[in-house]
Parts: C-alpha cells; structure tokens; sequence
C-alpha cells in the first residue's frame, strides 16, 4: 500500500447485525480495511460470509450497526438516509453485476441518465452528452453509444 495516496475507503471495527434477540445474525464482525486512491481491491470469499453486507455499507445503501465507515476523510457511519442519498449521488458510482441498465435507452443516455438526478445540476444537455461519451470512450464503447444494452 502506497501511503503517499490518501485514502478513499477506511473502516474501523465495522459490524453489522441483523435480527434482536436469540435470532441476530452477525453479518459483519469487526471488519477493518483501508484502501487508497487508485488501489484496486476484491472482496471475496464463500456464500454466507458478509460480502454483499460489507458491499451495501461501503456503496452508502446501508448503515454499521458499530464501527466506523470513513469515506474521503468524512465519517458517514451514522448518516441518516437522506444524508447517504446525497453521498451516492456525489461520490460513488456502481457497476452492478447484473448491469442494472434501461433497455429502451442507448448506451450514451444510460451513461448519462445519473448526471439528471444530480440536485444541483445546472449543466446542460450537451456538456452531459460530451461526459458520457468521454465515459464510453475511455472503456472503449465510444463506437456503441447509440447501441440499446441487448
């Protein structure tokens, strides 16, 4: 690990239970992890073990029940779901295994239909059109922009 990159992601003592009582199931049991800028990271391990758990609090789409979740320097442990929206909305992007992308819309509006939910978007068709063919070119489906997901 390069410590001269700041880190991205840090968790401390990360736990998650589900359940109350005699049927709560620890997903997460002290999970420690610290990674940094440009570091690429699989998370891995059998069925069971707290992948998508882990996973769901790092993407902001769930909270630790204890524990730390340091993300760019800023605690978002005990965001509300407000709180963590805006997070998703401003800081994190997903590749879903399954895709998660509108057959109706082409390749270029399923790159650019994120950048409409922004709150504070104030940018105008053609700049979003000109960063979501960047995207596309820079994983090499420039070619593909207008090309429905099937």
């Amino acid at each position: 690990m390069d410590k001269s990159r700041p880190t991205i992601i840090e968790t401390l003592d990360l736990k998650k239970v589900y359940g109350v009582g005699d049927t709560q199931v620890n997903a997460l049991a002290g999970i420690d992890i610290k990674i940094v800028e440009g570091e690429f990271v699989a998370i891995m391990g059998p069925s069971g073990s707290g992948k998508s758990t882990l996973m769901n609090i790092l993407a902001c789409l769930d909270r630790p029940t204890e524990g730390k979740y340091i993300l760019a320097g800023e605690d978002v442990s005990e965001y509300d779901r407000t709180e963590l929206a805006y997070i998703r909305s401003r800081e994190l992007g997903f590749i879903f295994q399954s895709y998660n992308l509108l057959p109706r819309l082409t390749a270029l509006d399923n790159v650019m239909l994120p950048m409409m939910y922004q709150r504070e978007n104030n940018v105008k068709v053609e700049e979003r059109q000109g960063k979501a063919m960047a995207a596309l070119q820079s994983v090499g489906l420039a070619e593909r922009s207008h090309h429905v997901p099937n």
